[in-house]
């Protein structure tokens, strides 16, 4: 682990309520610092689900990353192949760095007789590309509870739990940690008829890169960060 390396432990102990998530935002904004200065060679990439992803570390079964909501990220994106309903095959801790994010689950439920949509299942490669598979599983779905964090709160969302992500105001950044489970899978539901196809992620340029984590760093600093 070199010097500029998060360490895990500060999610787990401020998700225990052990700590607060001071060293969390000072981490993600020593990380932005870097980006924005050219010093750390970390390019944003914009996720299908309309944010800009920094992916801070990666290695092994746990990434380190910053996400960036609205402002710079809130640029036009490619319309979604499938329904902003998801699940992830890793489990997430995130700190709301400013602005504020609800998380509303959602009860999935598999019906035979009338389902509206259909499970795909996501499978990402390392070069930023997303192959969407079509399964068999047919399901409708129900909204169910919705957690609004705000800046310096910490929430989780286990593997598995299909949710949509919403941002409340002009825009919004989390400091995350997501630890893959075993045997876990990227899930999105899709339309029922839907076919197999790939999505690419688009990766920004060394310089806008930069330009946008110094905005997100500002954005941080800010006296009033809602």
């Amino acid at each position: 682990m070199d010097d500029r390396s998060v360490d895990h432990r500060l999610f787990e102990e401020a998700a225990a309520g052990r700590c607060g998530t001071e060293p969390l935002v000072r981490a993600a904004c020593a990380a932005l610092g870097d980006i924005a200065a050219g010093r750390r060679e970390v390019r944003a990439v914009r996720h299908p689900l309309g944010f800009l992803c920094f992916p801070v570390e990666r290695g092994g079964d746990c990434g380190v990353c910053i996400h960036a909501f609205g402002g710079e990220a809130h640029e036009p994106a490619p319309p979604l192949t499938t329904s902003p309903v998801h699940a992830h095959s890793w489990d997430l801790t995130s700190c709301v760095l400013y602005g504020q994010v609800i998380n509303v689950s959602v009860e999935v439920t598999g019906h035979q007789q009338s389902p509206t949509h259909r499970v795909f299942e996501i499978v990402s490669d390392p070069a930023g590309v997303d192959e969407l598979r079509p399964t068999s599983r047919l399901v409708t779905h129900e909204a169910g509870p919705a957690q609004t964090s705000g800046p310096g709160d910490i929430y989780t969302l286990p593997a598995g739990q299909f949710h949509t992500t919403l941002v409340s105001g002009p825009g919004a950044a989390t400091f995350l940690l997501g630890c893959s489970r075993p045997g876990g899978r990227d899930l999105s539901l899709g339309p029922l008829h839907g076919t197999g196809h790939r999505v690419v992620r688009q990766q920004c340029d060394a310089e806008q890169s930069a330009r946008i984590a110094g905005s997100v760093l500002r954005r941080i600093h800010a006296p009033h960060r809602r």
